[in-house]
């Protein structure tokens, strides 16, 4: 896992950008980056309240905001739940490859893509204001599995 190294990264960003990385915001995204997928909000506040019995539900969404608004997290649009960045360095846009079988979610960062996409907005005369893509279907490891049973 990279848990790690991300948080590095965060930290460095944070002190560079000046923003302040809370005890709080730090917490909640080392649980995104620990959990073994997406995870929701309510998920992260249980988990949290056993360290912190008072936070509450104003504590995870403010935490997830500036999480979001930074880009050291996505948002699972269709699911409702979060993701860890793994290249909080880099701003781009979410897209996404999840798995309909196992959940797993692969984030995938296609510049060209996110190129296109801005291109065919521009010219449909339209100003987007952000961009998910999420791609469902089955991952290499389940479909191995459904040709070898």
């Amino acid at each position: 896992m990279q848990t790690g190294r991300v948080i590095e990264e965060v930290e460095q960003r944070c002190a560079r950008d000046q923003l302040r990385l809370t005890p709080t915001r730090r917490r909640v995204l080392e649980l995104v980056l620990e959990a073994d997928g997406p995870v929701k909000a309510y998920d992260l506040l249980d988990q949290l309240k056993s360290e912190q019995p008072s936070a509450a539900p104003p504590t995870i969404y403010r935490a997830l905001e500036f999480l979001l608004e930074h880009h050291f997290i996505h948002r699972l649009e269709t699911l409702n739940a979060f993701v860890s960045c793994f290249h909080p360095k880099h701003q781009h846009h979410g897209q996404f490859l999840i798995c309909d079988e196992c959940g797993t979610v692969r984030e995938v960062a296609e510049n060209r893509l996110s190129e296109d996409l801005a291109r065919l907005a521009r010219d449909a005369d339209f100003t987007p204001t952000r961009q998910v893509l999420e791609v469902y279907g089955t991952c290499g490891k389940c479909r191995r599995r459904h040709d070898t049973g």
